[in-house]
């Protein structure tokens, strides 16, 4: 029993005859269970194959919690708008809008299908998002995450206010920030601790790889991130990302920001390896999704 009972026991007490399972339960504490104790009632269990159109449709549906069961690891999915040219945003900043209303409409969904949202303090500093979902109705807000190192988040940021909860992870000394904390804890913000490693010369980052496990202890199984070009290019670098979410605007806006930092590069064997799993026309503007290799199944 967890936060629901065990299905199998409904089941069996309708007295259905068979059952077809798309997709076996990762979690290793109930794992086969559940058919066992079908089979041991009389039922017909029938447990499709891998490749089964059923069973990598639950996949798919279910990809975060396999992610997380199988990796300890939420799948984290970057959304990222942009013109064809690759501009995210012009010189000066000016980033509204370049997709259409569709696409950012579209763009919640996929908020609200996650557990959490991240953002990278540089974004909250630049443009105070609320990074809530707005554009389509939702029962509940997902949980919001910043990655914010030094610790510089204002007291009167949107993301702060309700609705919907904040962690901060901050690599920044507790003692010298403790006034800091305190008034963020005053306004509902958690704030947790978690260093990297520090190089001569530069001031301590967020461990990013940790805060992933941080968000699957507490139970995140997809992670959407929304954050500027620096962030999304460490967490590429790092090869923390799973699928990548990209709106195209059909528009050439020139020089400007990029997508992610991930360079500069020597040679083309150097780049990030991705394969389309989608293509759609939302409105005027095209949604593409991108996985690395691999990743499919929650597995690297």
């Amino acid at each position: 029993h967890g936060r629901t009972p065990p299905c199998c026991d409904a089941l069996i007490a309708a007295g259905v005859a068979r059952v077809i399972v798309a997709l076996a339960d990762p979690n290793p504490l109930v794992g086969g269970q559940g058919i066992a104790r079908l089979r041991a009632a009389g039922i017909q269990v029938e447990l499709l194959p891998t490749e089964h159109p059923l069973a990598l449709a639950s996949r798919e549906r279910n990809i975060g919690f396999l992610s997380r069961m199988t990796r300890g690891l939420p799948w984290v999915r970057m959304k990222m708008a942009a013109s064809l040219d690759g501009t995210t945003a012009l010189s000066n900043g000016a980033s509204q809008w370049i997709t259409a209303e569709a696409a950012r409409t579209d763009g919640h969904a996929w908020r609200k299908r996650a557990g959490a949202i991240l953002t990278g303090i540089g974004t909250v500093l630049e443009d105070d998002p609320r990074l809530d979902v707005r554009l389509v109705e939702t029962a509940s807000q997902p949980l919001r995450v910043l990655v914010d190192s030094r610790l510089e988040l204002p007291l009167d940021a949107r993301i702060i206010a309700p609705p919907g909860a904040l962690l901060v992870y901050t690599a920044s000394d507790p003692a010298a920030t403790a006034p800091k904390r305190a008034a963020l804890a005053d306004r509902g913000v958690t704030v947790i601790d978690c260093p990297g490693p520090t190089r001569p010369g530069s001031h301590a980052k967020v461990d990013l790889a940790a805060l992933l496990q941080d968000l699957a202890s507490r139970g995140v199984n997809e992670l959407h991130v929304e954050a500027g070009h620096k962030l999304n290019g460490s967490l590429l670098r790092e090869g923390l990302v799973d699928e990548l979410l990209l709106y195209l605007a059909p528009k050439l806006l020139g020089p400007g920001m990029g997508l992610a930092a991930i360079g500069p590069l020597t040679e083309l064997a150097q780049g990030i390896a991705l394969e389309f799993v989608e293509a759609t026309p939302v409105g005027r503007d095209l949604r593409l999704r991108a996985r690395l290799p691999g990743r499919f199944d929650g597995q690297d």
